[in-house]
């Protein structure tokens, strides 16, 4: 379903409560049941979140591992408050368990991990709201994603960091915005002003493997969901609607170098410091 076509069927309601009680319909389940099925999601992001902010283990390759729990431990203020840096910690834990091959929730993928969990452990938390709203939003974040998935792509082998990145910080805007009590229609321009801020991003892994750049790019990109949600629930429209920005970004994504599409054979993955200081690590 297009964005325009969801937002039209939410009415006054919420994206969340709308699309609930469409999955309750289409997988014949109860609404109890089907959000439990999703309380049990989060319950899997804040532990992967716990595990990687405790853990400073390296990944087998040696590539990350640790940057988590130096940020979280630094004593120094924040530049982006306490949002923010809690958001970056949480989205870099989250990617780094990945690393370390834990149990993580896909979201929208591996590589992009961090971002979703990362943005809503850290408004949900700073913030004071209750779980129901953070499990409630991950409905919304989920809309988001499949429109993306159905009208371009979520892989970084076929469209490049943008589709997994920009998609995960476009979910994760979309929830923040619903959480705070924007409207449907700010979520969508929230979802919209994500992507467009990392339009073109290309993934360029290094060895092979999904750490370097990817793991900070989840820091980076849940900064962008909280500014792209910011933007939002003040008011502020993307240009261009969310649907178009969502085909624009498969069209760019087709039109990015096989060589930049998770082929680590252009871009951080050739550098000298790639090549001498990782040369040997491969997927």
């Amino acid at each position: 379903m297009k964005i325009q076509e969801l937002i039209e069927l939410c009415g006054s309601e919420k994206i969340s409560e709308t699309v609930l009680s469409a999955e309750t319909r289409k997988q014949k389940l109860q609404r109890d049941e089907l959000y439990e099925k999703m309380a049990c999601r989060f319950r899997i992001m804040r532990e992967s979140a716990q595990r990687g902010m405790a853990n400073s283990t390296r990944s087998s390759s040696g590539l990350t591992g640790w940057n988590a729990k130096t940020l979280a431990d630094d004593t120094h203020a924040a530049l982006l408050g306490e949002i923010g840096k809690r958001a970056m910690v949480t989205a870099l834990a989250v990617a780094e368990e990945n690393a370390r091959m834990g149990r993580i929730v896909a979201a929208p993928t591996a590589g992009s991990c961090g971002i979703l969990p990362g943005v809503l452990i850290a408004v949900g938390e700073c913030l004071s709201l209750s779980q129901k709203l953070q499990v409630m939003a991950l409905f919304t974040a989920g809309a988001i994603g499949e429109a993306i998935a159905e009208a371009a792509t979520l892989s970084g082998a076929d469209g490049g960091c943008q589709a997994e990145c920009g998609s995960a910080a476009a979910m994760a805007a979309s929830a923040c915005v619903e959480m705070l009590g924007g409207s449907p229609d700010m979520c969508a321009h929230g979802a919209a002003l994500a992507l467009k801020f990392v339009m073109g991003m290309v993934c360029d892994p290094v060895g092979g493997l999904v750490e370097v750049p990817c793991v900070k790019r989840n820091a980076s990109g849940a900064i962008n969901a909280l500014t792209a949600a910011s933007l939002a629930l003040a008011g502020i429209q993307s240009a261009i609607p969310c649907d178009e920005v969502i085909m624009a970004m498969g069209q760019v994504g087709k039109s990015i170098t096989p060589d930049l599409r998770e082929t680590s054979q252009a871009g951080l993955a050739v550098t000298l410091t790639a090549k001498c200081r990782f040369g040997g690590v491969h997927s």
